[in-house]
């Protein structure tokens, strides 16, 4: 029997829409920011703790919230290691990447490429980034619209268009302060929203200790520490090869460098952050609890092999209609949590998307003297267009699997080689704007070939979870099945596509890193320095004295820089 929204629910969820909206209004009408600084930065005048709050909600986006429960709930509890690499990431942001960015001042990340390298190097990392926002976009408007159309019973062709349009409009209208106090509002949401589903889950399971009994009699509480890179998770590519992962999520990303660039000084980047590294570490550790809940929930009756959902991405909704159905406004509560964190990805992303494309592809060809005001229209515009755009790839991204592996794979094509070319400028003095064009271009060539690769290969070998069961509601037993690899014939596969998506994006780092390094080598110019200011505090050490005086590579990219500036 289908379970749907009470009257309740759609309050609660109707409720959150119109507060996103009305915060939306008040940037825009009675608090107007009429210049770009004013727009993407917030005047810089953003305090410390709805700018740590926006930096969680964004990068939790309703993908997590949704995909990593069903993870832990099919392949084990080894995604709990994301609590440490949360706060590892957290640590090589504060350490490694911002400083750097503070101190210059960008509005664009991707600037600070230019800079170290030259402008080919930054429009190429703007576009990597161009594509990969286009494409994951989508999978952060899917998620929630297909929460949605669980619990509601709506089709997801009318759902996406009506949650997009509200987030577009208060995106487009407030800027960076409406995207902020959103995702502020939306992280309320979210956090309360998780607390309650683990507490209610637990008890609705038959208690933690029924629980973590079925998880161990299931393998689930196992921590495989097998090498073998074709399976899909074990303790390595959970945590060596996923840190690239998150940290290409959260160290280099534009959202989280233009939000503490939107803080007035270091001190109070370095108090969001420790906010962020918190608040994510206790949301991710909800998540787990989550996806474990779930487990004691339907250890003997899968809903998937009973037929009661047709995928796995929709296991999450279904659990929380089925756990929540007595408590008024729980279902949609939770799903309002779901929605907010996708829009809040959503809208962070379309502003900085908006940054990006204005700084490297559209004010390069602008007059000088124009106006803040006109500046400040033209972002406008790119807001609506890009989620016009993303809004309209949602309807391709349901045809393509799985989401979790289809997210990794967006990121490890597009997303990790930034991750790359941003370290190999920052912590690697010795790499020259030829290594960083070749490694570069090497790992999105490469890890568009894997990926492209794997996908096909997965879609005809699909990994096997951890046991499941369906005995108390239809006559069944356990299938005996292993994550290891999937089926013998999959073995004849070309290595490169059977190894685990989890390693992608340090596959794509790893081939930046290497590639950049050994052309770099083959092509110095001894005359060449590398600023001071554009190197990590923590690799000063590496600089040779040339690049302690702050000089640059030549005279004629001295001028440029300085012409630019001024």
């Amino acid at each position: 029997m289908d379970i749907y929204f009470s009257w309740v629910d759609y309050s609660l969820l109707i409720l959150m829409l119109i507060l996103s909206a009305v915060i939306g209004v008040y940037y825009g009408f009675f608090k107007s920011q009429s210049s770009a600084k004013e727009y993407l930065l917030g005047g810089k005048k953003m305090a410390v703790w709805p700018i740590a709050l926006s930096l969680i909600s964004s990068t939790m986006s309703g993908l997590p919230l949704v995909v990593f429960p069903v993870e832990i709930y099919y392949f084990g509890i080894q995604f709990i290691l994301g609590i440490f690499l949360v706060i590892i990431a957290t640590l090589f942001t504060y350490y490694f990447y911002i400083p750097v960015f503070y101190k210059l001042q960008l509005t664009s990340t991707y600037e600070y490429l230019k800079l170290r390298f030259d402008n080919k190097i930054r429009i190429l990392a703007s576009i990597f980034y161009t594509i990969y926002m286009l494409l994951y976009l989508p999978v952060v408007i899917f998620v929630p619209a297909l929460a949605l159309a669980q619990v509601t019973g709506i089709n997801i062709y009318l759902i996406t268009p009506i949650t997009c349009g509200v987030c577009i409009f208060y995106t487009t209208l407030g800027g960076m302060k409406a995207v902020v106090w959103t995702d502020s509002l939306q992280f309320v949401v979210m956090i309360g929203s998780m607390m309650i589903i683990a507490i209610v889950g637990i008890i609705a399971a038959g208690g933690l200790p029924f629980i973590m009994k079925t998880l161990y009699e299931t393998n689930r509480l196992d921590f495989d520490f097998d090498l073998d890179p074709r399976l899909r998770t074990t303790f390595w590519n959970s945590s060596i090869g996923n840190l690239f992962f998150i940290c290409s999520l959260i160290c280099i990303n534009q959202s989280t460098i233009q939000k503490c660039l939107s803080l007035s000084t270091f001190k109070k980047v370095k108090q969001a952050l420790i906010i962020f590294g918190t608040g994510m570490t206790v949301l991710v550790a909800f998540i787990c609890i989550c996806g474990m809940t779930m487990f004691g929930r339907y250890y003997d009756c899968d809903p998937l092999k009973s037929g009661k959902i047709k995928k796995p991405d929709q296991l999450l909704p279904y659990y929380i209609m089925d756990v929540g159905r007595n408590i008024p406004g729980l279902p949609g509560l939770f799903v309002s949590g779901i929605l907010s964190a996708g829009l809040s990805t959503l809208s962070a992303a379309m502003n900085c998307l908006a940054a990006t494309m204005y700084e490297d592809f559209i004010k390069p060809f602008m007059k000088k003297d124009i106006s803040e005001r006109k500046e400040s229209f033209i972002l406008k515009l790119l807001v609506l267009f890009i989620g016009l755009i993303s809004t309209a790839l949602v309807f391709a991204v349901e045809h393509l699997g799985s989401l979790f592996p289809l997210v990794i794979s967006f990121m490890s094509v597009a997303g990790a080689p930034l991750l790359g070319l941003f370290t190999i400028g920052m912590l690697i003095p010795m790499v020259n704007s030829k290594g960083a064009l070749c490694g570069g271009t090497a790992s999105l060539i490469i890890m568009a070939w894997i990926t492209i690769g794997g996908y096909i290969h997965r879609s005809k070998y699909p990994y096997i979870p951890l046991p499941l069961s369906t005995n108390s509601c239809i006559n069944n037993t356990i299938t005996k099945l292993t994550q290891s690899v999937p089926d013998q014939e999959s073995e004849d596969g070309f290595f490169l596509y059977t190894i685990s998506h989890n390693y992608y994006s340090m596959i794509a780092v790893m081939i930046v890193i290497v590639v950049s390094v050994i052309v770099s080598y083959f092509t110095k110019d001894k005359e060449t320095v590398v600023n001071k200011d554009y190197i990590s505090p923590v690799a000063h050490f590496l600089l040779s004295g040339k690049d302690n005086e702050n000089s640059y590579h030549d005279v004629d990219k001295a001028l440029t820089i300085v012409m630019e500036r001024s």
